[in-house]
């Protein structure tokens, strides 16, 4: 699983499955960018792959450690649709 994060296409160094989303483990850019979307309004941010494919989600918890930054994001709705 990966995530889109506004049209950006972001590769968590590990994400895990929750049973609400998921857990992700991003670093430098990636996380301004998830900061950027969630907090700005500068784009939506989504799941890519797995059974959470095209799942907006919302940030629920942040925690910091050393250069790793752990993002907890649960379901935000249903999948989005495609065209």
């Amino acid at each position: 699983m990966n995530l889109i994060i506004g049209s950006q296409h972001i590769t968590p160094l590990a994400i895990t499955r929750t049973p609400e989303g998921v857990e992700a483990v991003l670093q430098g850019a990636a996380v301004l960018t998830l900061l950027d979307a969630a907090f700005h309004g500068a784009g939506t941010i989504e799941v890519l792959g797995g059974d959470l494919d095209r799942r907006r989600m919302e940030v629920a918890g942040i925690e910091m450690s050393g250069r790793d930054t752990t993002v907890t994001l649960v379901c935000a709705g249903p999948a989005q649709r495609l065209i």
